[in-house]
This record gives C-alpha cells, structure tokens and sequence, in this order.
C-alpha cells in the first residue's frame, strides 16, 4: 500500500480500522499480481478475438474471458470506491483505470457501439500496475513543459524551412514542395530519415545539384540535434525523479502504527467489557 492511497484514505485519525484492512488488502502485491496477470490475459483474448481464422472456433470461450476479467476490474474499482470514497478521483490513475473500465461497458449497439473498439484500451492499465512503468510515464508528464518549448523552437525551423524548400524546388517538384503543406510534410519525411535520400534528395539533386547544401544541414539540425533534445529532456527528467522518495513505496511504519492502534483499541474493549460484568 503505498503513501498516496493512504492519503486518499483521508485523515488517518478518521480512518476506520475496515476500510484501512480493505485498501491493504486491494493495494496489497498478491492483488495486484492477479490484476496485471489479468491485464495481459484480456489483452491476449482481444487480440485474438479480431484474429478471423479464430473467431468462429474460439469466439465464445473469448467472449467468456473477457466478461470474466471484465468482471476483476469491476470488482477492483468497486472497492476502491468503497475504500477511498470520493478521494478515489483524486487520483489520476485512479480516473485513468476507471474510464478505461467504464467504455468496456458502453452498449454493443446504436451510435455508442464504436467505442467498444477502445476496449483494448484496457492494457494501458498495465501502466498502472507496474511502478516502474508509472515513473517511465510519470516522468514524462514532468517533461512536458520542456517538451513543449522543443516543440516551438521545431515548428518555428521546421516553417522556415519549408518556406526556403518552396523557393527552392517548389517549380521543379511541386509534387513534394508545391505549397507549405507538401513541404511540411516532405521535411517531416526526410527528418525521419524514411527513404530521404532515394525518394526525394537524389531526385530533387537531378535538377538542383547544389541540393544537399540544404538538406544535409536540414537534417543535422531537425534530426540529431532537435529531435534529440526531446530524448535529452525526458532522460533529465527521469534522472531528477529518480533521486526523489518514490511514491510507491509502501508506508510499512504508518500502516504498522495504525494496525497496533487496531489492536489496542480492541484490547480496551474487551478490558471494558470484562469490567462491566458483574
């Protein structure tokens, strides 16, 4: 059980000793192991349901599977709910886990029906189950603000070149630099470095020689120096929350504190009702 549930709990003088008992036993190793086995089951039997050579001979012992996991993560959500009430959806992942649950329940007809695609959406939960995959994704979301001024200084180069690509080879080749969109679009290609050279420098070269003094440092720029930024961002990030305590950890001292207040609080009971027997 980790400090965050605990926190969703609310006050820890307020706590009563079931609802302590029941998010240990829900946020426990042992239930979360049968959640992520879970997880990946369901994911299996989605995929194989789409499998056309499989549909037909094992379609209704995938369907069975699935309501059945189905039914695990309902069971888990319902008590969390109980556990940690309307702190539930304080938590992120706690949101994320439940709208993920809650499409798999959208109705297999009518105008809705095309959300039940999004079932398979229930492996990301697999994101939440896993700590380390939790600090992977954690730590993304913390590097959005530097991701984002990476993203701005991509666009404003990624405009000036192409308006130059236009200039340059706009008449000779308008089907890859006809307009900013074509262009935008072949620079994105050949950042990605997917058949750049054959498929649109050497034949750009035919008429323009002089065409790789553009494109060289195009590339050198968009893809090993801005595009790696992003990787350099991501991995500071990771390495800064790396260093920090890990929310996951389970609070052994709290619940210990809390389970001997249990038991002492019992123990006064009995005393107090031996004393009052006459």
């Amino acid at each position: 059980m980790s400090q965050n549930d605990l926190h969703l709990l609310g006050d820890q003088d307020t706590v009563t000793p079931w609802r302590l008992r029941l998010a240990t036993f829900v946020e426990s190793k042992n239930v979360q192991r049968v959640i992520l086995v879970t997880i990946l089951v369901n994911a299996v039997a989605l995929g194989l349901n789409i499998d056309p050579t499989l549909v037909e001979s094992w379609d209704p012992f995938l369907i069975n599977l699935d309501h059945i996991c189905l039914g695990i993560f309902i069971v888990e959500l319902l008590i969390k709910i109980i556990t940690y009430r309307f702190s539930f959806f304080r938590s992120g992942w706690n949101v994320f886990d439940f709208v993920v649950v809650a499409v798999a329940l959208v109705p297999n007809a009518g105008a809705l029906s095309v959300l039940r695609t999004l079932r398979v959406l229930r492996v990301l939960r697999v994101l939440t189950v896993v700590p380390s995959l939790k600090r992977v994704v954690a730590a993304f979301i913390h590097a959005i603000p530097g991701l984002g001024s990476v993203v701005a200084v991509m666009a404003i180069f990624f405009y000036a070149a192409a308006v130059m690509a236009v200039g340059f080879f706009g008449e000779t080749h308008p089907d890859w630099f006809g307009s900013i969109g074509k262009s935008l679009y072949s620079l994105f290609q050949i950042m990605t470095l997917e058949s750049w050279s054959m498929g649109i420098v050497r034949p750009v070269m035919e008429s323009h020689p002089y065409a790789w003094a553009f494109f060289v440092p195009f590339i050198i720029l968009a893809t090993f120096t801005i595009l790696n930024l992003f990787i350099g961002i991501i991995v500071s990030t990771m390495q800064e929350l790396s260093v920090l305590p890990d929310p996951d950890d389970p609070n052994k001292k709290t619940i210990e504190i809390l389970s001997k207040i249990e038991e002492e609080v019992a123990k006064l009971r009995a005393q107090l009702d031996k004393d009052e027997k006459p």
